[in-house]
């Protein structure tokens, strides 16, 4: 069997290690960059975490700080207008999946011809060019998106969340220091790690998974599982939080190399039209895509339920698989995840909205990669089941 694997050029992991950033661009031979990251990371004074370093090395840089928590092609309209406005060599995202994702759709985008829109590298197109290299530095456990092959920007003319795949959107290098985790709110540190581990978990259930993958992903779970609950319970568990930073990190890097499935496919709208973060709109479906696709995947779901420790190596698939159901129902109820009814979504306009919904996760082509393939009714099914009273 012939596998395409992918990852970062080069990976600097461990406490402290965004000091080591300027070193990181030397070693690429990269000297200009453009950091892109957020508002609250300006003006909390984080994101002197990445440049006193590049300061320290005499390095001439520029900051793009107007990202928006869900990336929209407007913004990367505006980033890409900075980008070319001078002579950068590099895009540094720092921050969470949103910065990150702004940077590598930045990359891309500025390589397409002038007047390309973004949504003209929506899957199933391939994102294969950037206009300059993309060096991630993550500030959650949560997203991955510093060793993955994907970004998410929404379309503002359609509140499309469009999934955007290829060698543009990989990372040339990332750093990954679990120290710039400590100061996440309790919210924060909970919805990003059931997003990890729900990128993990789909990577071992995809239908496109492969050894390596598979690899990956377990080393993923039984990272995080251990230590979700650690961190929301004491967020200044530096062994947990180390734990959960490396899991991030190897979840993306299994789902950049067997991709997602189902709950990502619903996700994604639900996070495009009422707002809803990311890892929380995951983490209020994967209970319920879980519980749906158990049949078909039962094996897969079995041995992670075995590698994340809720289920005995003795235990049959049948038990194993409905002990992960019940765990990630559970982890929902420890960590305060709140339905979309208790996030406080309008029951009429969710309902109303249900049929798009259902055609945009389709459209993504990542529930075709779930265990049990469904169609737009079971979606529509699935969402009102996920809502809540």
């Amino acid at each position: 069997m012939v596998m395409q694997l992918v990852a970062p050029r080069l990976m600097l992991m461990g406490g402290g290690s965004v000091a080591k950033l300027a070193e990181v661009l030397a070693q690429l031979g990269l000297s200009r960059p453009l950091v892109v990251t957020d508002p609250f990371m300006v003006s909390s004074g984080m994101v002197e975490r990445a440049l006193s370093p590049l300061r320290a090395a005499g390095l001439s840089f520029a900051v793009f700080s107007d990202t928006v928590p869900d990336p929209t092609d407007t913004v990367i309209e505006a980033g890409v207008a900075v980008l070319k406005s001078g002579s950068y060599d590099c895009l540094v995202g720092f921050g969470g999946g949103s910065p990150m994702d702004t940077a590598k759709a930045m990359a891309i985008l500025a390589a397409a011809p002038p007047g390309t829109h973004i949504r003209a590298f929506k899957v199933p197109a391939a994102a294969n060019t950037g206009a300059v290299p993309v060096i991630c530095v993550p500030t959650t456990a949560g997203t991955g998106s510093e060793a993955t092959r994907f970004t998410v920007i929404t379309d503002t003319t359609s509140d499309e969340k469009m999934l955007i795949a290829g060698l543009g959107a990989l990372p040339l290098a990332a750093v990954v220091d679990h120290e710039l985790t400590f100061s996440l709110p309790a919210r924060i540190t909970a919805d990003t790690g059931i997003d990890s581990l729900t990128h993990a978990l789909e990577a071992f259930v995809s239908k496109r998974a492969n050894a390596v993958s598979d690899d990956y992903a377990r080393s993923a779970m039984r990272l995080i599982a251990p230590n979700l609950r650690r961190v929301w319970a004491d967020p200044a568990d530096a062994t947990a939080r180390e734990a959960m930073m490396r899991g991030a990190t190897l979840a993306g890097l299994a789902f950049s190399n067997a991709s997602v499935a189902l709950v990502h496919g619903m996700s994604r709208p639900v996070g495009a039209h009422f707002h809803v973060p990311h890892g929380l709109s995951n983490a209020m479906l994967l209970p319920a895509v879980t519980a749906f696709g158990l049949e078909e995947g039962r094996a897969r779901y079995a041995e992670a339920a075995r590698v994340m420790g809720v289920a005995t190596e003795q235990e049959g698939d049948q038990s194993a698989a409905q002990r992960l159901v019940e765990e990630l129902r559970a982890l929902n109820h420890d960590l305060q995840v709140p339905t979309p009814a208790g996030w406080g979504i309008d029951a009429d306009k969710w309902n109303g909205l249900l049929p798009t919904m259902a055609q945009q996760a389709l459209a993504s082509g990542s529930p075709g990669n779930n265990p049990r393939v469904p169609d737009a009714d079971q979606i529509v099914a699935l969402y009102r089941e996920a809502y809540g009273r």
